[in-house]
């Protein structure tokens, strides 16, 4: 009973972490794409995942490995600065390559 407990505590809290994590529905706000040196491992995505969904600016993310590509989705009227962006990446040890604004 106890293990069923602990199962159902660790899935509600990975379930509400990653609630900003993008699906393929639509945000109105402005769509960044951050092309990033280092990205190899679910964990080097996760670690990018969490540290984004903390800021209030942004509606999603989601991290493709396989390109070394972060996609920043943001609220309507809200956004980060390029720099910030950097900076947040690079402190978790990571390089930017480039950063595109698409919408």
């Amino acid at each position: 009973m106890k293990k069923i407990i602990i199962y159902l505590f660790i899935l509600q809290f990975v379930m509400f972490n990653s609630s900003k994590i993008l699906s393929d529905e639509q945000y109105n706000g402005d769509i960044l794409y951050v092309y990033v040196n280092g990205l190899v491992c679910d964990f080097c995505a996760r670690s990018i995942e969490k540290i984004f969904s903390k800021q209030k600016s942004v509606a999603g993310i989601k991290v493709n490995l396989e390109n070394m590509l972060i996609t920043i989705n943001f609220k309507e009227n809200q956004k980060l600065s390029y720099e910030k962006i950097t900076e947040m990446i690079k402190d978790s040890g990571y390089d930017v390559r480039e950063i595109k604004n698409v919408k």
